[in-house]
């Protein structure tokens, strides 16, 4: 099987795990270029990977020793980059969100599908040991029909830690975009696409100071919800609940419980790749802990770049497709647009839940054999 080239654009913080991964992990892949505005975060990366060359992202995109672009850009430049890729014909991988607007989102699959090539994105975390376990905890029927989920994500904001948090508070930010794709792709694979939602937003603290150290002191205009709860109703029929927050303190809430006929699950957090997971199943008097049935319980971002040149090599779908990312950025629009409106949001996009990796598979394998 031919190992797939990779060219990552950006090679900011969030880059550091897939350089990892991609370059010394996943075994179906070569890293052969980056590109990044700012030239000494490229050359670290380069330091550090002796075997990766620095290009231009318009040289990069055009280079033919590389099958998919893995887009690490600021999330305002992810829709421009992937295009950019698209059209000189290279599949493309996308951090969260897949774009800022659903029209951008649209136009990135039409392109995808008329090049014959694959657009996917992040996150990839479903994929991992923790909620593929809990995947097949109920495929398998050990809490019965699905009836209901809940999910939260609840915190104080970005300005208090992050360099640079400024974008956290402007369109596309916010934490229903910041955070909600790990926490709607995990739903989505373990019950399926969503068709209405409805939801409630509010701004709680319209200027936020910056404490960090690089900009301390600086005022930040907040322009988007940051206290968002929404309530889903899946095609299969269970109802879920989620809530995300830059507004909260302190919480002692779960990150998702889904409840079933016959037991409930509490599913480990989205934004990781382990455990722990629990079941109480009908009868029972406590909570059981349970083993992880699949592998990639570690920090296994790159996993989906993984799948993905796996998907190109036997032509398939990868998992975490188009399709997926599409409707997990419609959702995080509906829930806005159903406060704004005020009604209920029939939700246009669909999806298949996203295939299970096998079980049994080896460090760094997305297929067995």
């Amino acid at each position: 099987m031919a190992n797939k080239g990779v060219g990552i654009v950006g090679c900011g913080n969030i880059s550091g795990i897939y350089f990892k991964n991609l370059c010394t992990v996943f075994r179906n892949v070569d890293v052969v270029a980056c590109s990044e505005l700012i030239p000494e975060r490229a050359e670290a990366k380069v330091e550090e990977y002796p075997g990766v060359e620095i290009l231009s992202t318009e040289e990069l995109v055009a280079d033919p020793r590389i099958d998919i672009v893995v887009n690490l850009s600021t999330p305002p430049d992810h829709f421009p980059v992937a295009m950019q890729a698209l059209e000189a014909g290279k599949s493309v991988y996308t951090e969260k969100p897949l774009a800022l607007k659903r029209e951008e989102g649209k136009q990135l699959l039409a392109t995808a599908k008329g090049k014959g090539v694959l657009v996917g994105g992040a996150p990839d975390t479903f994929l991992g040991g923790g909620i593929q376990t809990c995947r097949k905890l109920i495929d398998d029927g050990w809490i019965g029909e699905p009836v209901a989920a809940q999910t939260f994500m609840l915190g104080h904001g970005h300005e208090s830690w992050h360099p640079d948090p400024e974008f956290y508070y402007k369109a596309g930010g916010g934490p229903m975009f910041d955070m909600g794709p790990y926490y709607l792709t995990a739903l989505v694979s373990l019950l399926g696409p969503v068709k209405r939602v409805t939801g409630s937003t509010r701004i709680t603290f319209p200027e936020r100071t910056i404490t960090s150290e690089k900009k301390y002191g600086q005022k930040v205009e907040v322009e988007v919800p940051t206290h968002v709860t929404g309530i889903m109703d899946f095609a299969g029929g269970a109802i879920g609940t989620i809530v995300t927050s830059f507004d909260v303190w302190g919480s002692q809430t779960p990150f998702i419980e889904v409840f079933g006929t016959e037991g409930s699950l509490s599913v480990p957090n989205p934004n990781t790749f382990g455990g722990p997971i629990k079941i109480k199943r009908m009868g029972a008097d406590e909570w059981s802990h349970l083993p992880l049935t699949h592998a990639h319980a570690e920090n296994s971002r790159g996993l989906g770049v993984a799948d993905m040149a796996s998907a190109l090599e036997n032509g398939r779908s990868p998992r975490a497709g188009g399709e997926l990312t599409y409707h997990v950025l419609d959702l995080m629009h509906a829930f806005h647009d159903a406060s704004d409106s005020g009604t209920h949001v029939q939700v246009e996009s669909t999806c298949e839940r996203p295939a299970m990796l096998p079980i049994g598979l080896l460090d760094g394998a997305v297929d067995l054999g």
